[in-house]
């Protein structure tokens, strides 16, 4: 009864919260690119047991009750174009029936199958030929009216002597995805991957001296104009840039998924994403590259379709691909494009920190450091997607393309093509290393202007409270003044008092005069003066012995201050009268 009540009540996947974790993000702004989904790496690749099955999800009990062979025992050939018609749309749980409805909708594969049949996909192919040189570049559009027809073209053998073959999907729909992956058995994983943003790398299907397949999912960061610009003038001077708003504190919150908006120069660093699958073959290899959708604002497909045509204009790489036959180095050169990307962005991020360095220097803008922590965090996280970037680069290194095994390649050409190879991945290695260390000195620097920021501001607090003591010491003078008046007044006051000023002069028929009055109140105005000076007389330190006296003759010092204070001053200037100089 339990176990039917957990079947009937759905447990909530952690990989289905994308729309629960934008709800509790605040709102960053109708134009500008949403946040990727965060990446669940337990699911990048073959090797997890459980696709898009978390702890908490139940598994399917019919799949476990299902007692047929894992690996699907029929499949169509695709020799005859006819006896395989729609043979591609029960893909992928038709070459991989582990990959149940459940998970195809976890991994949000579903989304793309059922996406509306009036959609479009746009397929930007580039053909390599065995001389190196880029023999057709064209695009195709798969609507659900032409599917069949492009399904018919995907069957046809390719043009004789084609090394290699590049598509790049731009809106992908449900029947070129079950197309792909059924004409090529690719893995639901680099689908998975590509539309999750889950960063991946592994090698499969490997047939030896023959052929293999790899994937690499890389997220990386781009630099792009803002959206939603803060002002309508196309360039920013110096004194508007001064006036751009520090964004709201609902809007800087540290999510690293998110967009970064740079206010120097007006530009967005946004998420990118580079998805490649390869299928490496002794006859003709085939590159698959997944682009997504345009509200992430990411590559589109034309604009790395059009890169990949200009490395074969390039004449370093055209003479690497007619000289060398793996077609791996055409892989490797669009790894280039996202380490252009990471240069851009790094410049960006140099020029705007420069700029806060000279409004924390020059207005002391303790603002700014809620934004140097934002952007210390982003450079944090482009740390962790960088090391993913130099991972994916060694991993193209050190898994070879099988089929320069085949004994139509001499030792001495296969040492050749893999020793070119390696130079190839460590030029590129070379290059992230330096990014790398770019980027840690920009977090050096940032850690260096919110030294600078904190230690204004304590400056300031310094001068502010050196004012503040001043103006106490001032007041406590004036007090003292006061008091010394009123110290003056007191006994005065008290004979007054004591009198009630019943004289003669004023009050006829008494018997005190003033002369009575005086001669009570001078000697004890004079008696008071005597005992404050007693009290805080203090010896010039100059005039003082160097043997400390005796604790009698201290309290007669005290006793004799007006005199021992009329010996100091005759000693002073007797002194400024014989040393002129000491003046």
């Amino acid at each position: 009864m339990h176990q039917a009540q957990m079947r009937q009540k759905p447990s909530r996947s952690v990989t289905a919260d994308q729309s629960y974790w934008n709800s509790i993000m605040p709102f960053i702004g109708e134009n500008m690119p949403p946040r990727i989904p965060a990446p669940s790496h337990r699911h990048a690749a073959p090797s997890g047991p459980w696709p898009f099955l978390d702890l908490n999800d139940p598994i399917n009990s019919e799949q476990l009750d299902d007692h047929r062979p894992a690996l699907p025992t029929q499949l169509c050939e695709h020799i005859n174009p006819a006896n395989c018609r729609r043979c591609w749309s029960d893909y992928p749980q038709s070459h991989f029936p582990n990959w149940t409805r459940d998970q195809q909708k976890r991994s949000r594969i579903s989304r793309i199958i059922e996406k509306k049949k009036d959609e479009t996909c746009t397929i930007h192919y580039v053909d390599v030929d065995e001389n190196g040189e880029f023999a057709m570049s064209n695009s195709v559009q798969v609507s659900s009216r032409s599917k069949d027809s492009h399904w018919e073209f995907m069957m046809k053998p390719r043009p004789k002597g084609t090394r290699l073959r590049a598509m790049f999907l731009e809106n992908l729909t449900g029947p070129v995805l079950q197309m792909l992956g059924t004409k090529y058995y690719i893995e639901p994983f680099y689908f998975s991957s590509s539309i999750g943003w889950i960063p991946s790398r592994y090698q499969e299907q490997v047939i030896s001296n023959h052929s293999d397949h790899i994937t690499i999912s890389l997220t990386f960061i781009r630099t792009m104009p803002n959206p939603t610009p803060v002002s309508s003038t196309s360039s920013l001077t110096a004194s508007s840039m001064s006036h751009l708003p520090v964004l709201p504190n609902t809007d800087q919150v540290i999510d690293a998924q998110a967009p970064l908006f740079i206010r120097s120069s007006d530009r967005i660093l946004l998420p990118d994403l580079l998805a490649l699958h390869m299928v490496r073959s002794h006859n003709s290899s085939t590159i698959i590259s997944y682009h997504p959708g345009h509200e992430h604002r990411s590559t589109p497909a034309a604009s790395l379709h059009s890169r990949l045509n200009a490395v074969g204009h390039s004449v370093y790489w055209s003479n690497m691909f007619a000289e060398y036959d793996d077609p791996t180095l055409v892989f490797l050169s669009l790894l280039w494009y996202a380490l252009y990307a990471w240069d851009e962005v790094l410049e960006v991020l140099y020029t705007h920190i420069c700029w806060v360095e000279s409004r924390v220097i020059n207005l002391n803008d303790i603002d700014l450091t809620q934004e140097l922590h934002i952007i210390q965090a982003h450079l944090l996280h482009y740390g962790s997607l960088l090391e993913d970037f130099r991972k994916s680069v060694i991993f193209v290194l050190k898994t070879p393309f099988p089929g320069l095994d085949n004994p139509r390649y001499t030792p001495q050409l296969r040492e050749r093509s893999k020793g070119h190879m390696e130079k190839e991945c460590n030029n590129l290695l070379s290059e992230i290393e330096r990014l790398n260390m770019a980027r840690s000195m920009q977090i050096k620097r940032l850690k260096n202007v919110m030294n600078l920021a904190f230690s204004s501001v304590n400056i300031e607090d310094s001068r502010r409270t050196q004012q503040l003591t001043r103006a106490s010491m001032n007041d406590s003078a004036a007090m003292k003044q006061i008091a010394y008046l009123t110290m003056f007044f007191l006994p005065a006051s008290l004979v007054a008092t004591i009198f009630g000023m019943n004289v003669g002069e004023i009050n006829p028929g008494t018997y005190g005069t003033i002369p009575h009055y005086l001669a009570i109140a001078v000697p004890l105005t004079i008696i008071t003066c005597w005992a404050i000076g007693t009290v805080q007389f203090e010896r010039d330190p100059s005039q003082r012995a160097e043997t400390e006296p005796s604790l009698m003759w201290r309290v007669l010092g005290r006793i004799g201050w007006p005199i021992m204070m009329l010996r100091e001053t005759c000693l002073r200037e007797n002194g400024q009268r014989n040393n002129p100089g000491s003046q």
